[in-house]
């Protein structure tokens, strides 16, 4: 039996072979053993291209597994010429300048680039719009046009309400008489948005020691808090003092208003809400009761008698439940929490 010789046994023969195709004949071949996986290679061609390709393809007849390998072996081994490889927007838009043209180059970096450049643009979307607007307004007008042209609509006219008129003025000029900007231009506006306010503003929003402890202490049991808060105020009793001004509980659902509460009553849980009341004091109480209807009022009276006796540690749960919707609701915006009880006081 003859043994088919290997492209290692009969180097010439491979090469012979290698040498016959066309480099659109060996891509078409590559793309051939790739099969499905090459689907992301065929989205990057053009249609000429993947006409050219497909041209090869349909007239390739039987390639010999032979070829097949010592292709992929010849492709592998240029690969491994230099023993590493440096991946990098620069070297990619140079390959890519290779195959090409200039225009399908420029939109394919576009797109290459897009997401990273993309990422600023979200995290401002997140930005408070006084913050964004003090930063900008110390920026050229062509500069904040561009900015406010990248965000959302409803961001870009929060931040515009918050510069000063004359210099919001004349933003919203330079964006109707604004061109497409340059993509050198986007990536040095996207660079410096980076560099110089977003990590500057991650430095500044850091939270101190004493607010990362306050939501630890806000998240124990009433039997943990009260065990850690006696042992730090034996060792350092200011320190004790300001993470309970920082923590927010149930009982600082008094600084909410009748909206706030009535808000609280229709999102949280109907079992939660009677168990946590069971617990709180009567002022607290009283205040949700009194927001209700007389028969909602009544009902939840009934649920909380029914209750019996209960465990510390569950009023405990159904109150830090509690605490978390209030918290999500007012990071929402749909509810307000008083920073403290004697603040905006009305005056009749």
């Amino acid at each position: 039996m003859t043994q088919t010789p290997s492209p290692s046994s009969s180097p010439t023969a491979s090469n012979r072979d290698l040498a016959s195709y066309t480099g659109v004949e060996r891509a078409a071949i590559i793309l051939l053993s790739l099969g499905e996986h090459a689907q992301t290679i065929w989205k990057l061609l053009d249609e000429e291209e993947v006409k050219e390709i497909g041209h090869a393809m349909s007239s390739l007849g039987v390639v010999p597994a032979v070829t097949v390998e010592a292709l992929i072996m010849d492709f592998v081994e240029k690969l491994s010429v230099s023993g590493s490889i440096m991946g990098s927007f620069e070297q990619t838009q140079k390959l890519l300048a290779a195959m090409f043209p200039k225009d399908r180059v420029d939109s394919l970096m576009e797109e290459i680039r897009g997401p990273a450049g993309r990422k600023i643009w979200d995290k401002l979307a997140n930005v408070d719009e006084v913050l964004l607007a003090n930063y900008l307004k110390n920026e050229y007008p062509q500069t904040v046009a561009v900015v406010l042209s990248k965000i959302k609509s409803s961001h870009a006219a929060k931040v515009l309400a918050n510069l000063p008129e004359e210099f919001a003025t004349e933003c919203v000029l330079r964006m109707l008489r604004m061109e497409p900007v340059h993509r050198d231009m986007l990536e040095k506006i996207e660079k410096t948005l980076s560099v110089e306010f977003m990590s500057s503003l991650a430095r500044s929003s850091r939270k101190n020691p004493q607010e990362a402890v306050a939501e630890i202490f806000n998240s124990f049991d009433r039997q943990t808090e009260t065990r850690f808060f006696a042992a730090l105020e034996e060792r350092h009793r200011d320190s004790a003092e300001q993470i309970r001004a920082l923590m927010f509980v149930f009982e600082d659902l008094k600084r909410l208003d009748a909206g706030g509460v009535q808000t609280v009553l229709r999102q949280a849980d109907k079992g939660d809400l009677a168990m946590a009341l069971k617990g709180a004091s009567d002022e607290l109480r009283n205040l949700f009761l009194s927001n209700m209807s007389e028969r909602g009022a009544k009902l939840m009276r009934e649920d909380m008698a029914a209750l019996g006796p209960v465990r510390l540690r569950e009023v405990d749960q159904s109150q830090s439940r509690i605490v978390e919707l209030v918290k999500d609701l007012a990071a929402r915006g749909e509810i307000e929490v008083s920073e403290a009880e004697d603040e905006d006081e009305l005056i009749y």
